[in-house]
């Protein structure tokens, strides 16, 4: 894992979010960092750093919160649809 300074992290993840649309977990994931250091990079420290960078990282995680129950759904139709397949399988 490189080591960054607080700044230099906090914009490489916002330019991360934004051209990739994703999620604090997934850039949590990709950075090996924290959800609870990139969102509070994201919601807190970048509005200082960078108010462009930050009005657009929160388009980016509203439209995401917005749709998080649409994923929810499809994780758990997907899990239903596997268990069923193997049920099928086994009978």
């Amino acid at each position: 894992m490189i080591k960054f300074k607080d700044k230099d992290r906090c914009i490489l993840v916002a330019e991360y979010v934004i051209e990739n649309g994703s999620t604090v977990r997934s850039a949590a994931k990709h950075f090996g960092i924290s959800k609870s250091t990139i969102h509070k990079d994201l919601t807190g420290k970048l509005q200082h750093i960078g108010p462009n960078l930050y009005s657009d990282v929160k388009k980016v995680l509203n439209l995401n919160k917005s749709e998080r129950h649409m994923r929810g759904g499809e994780a758990t139709r997907k899990k239903y649809l596997k268990k069923r397949e193997e049920n099928a399988e086994k009978g």
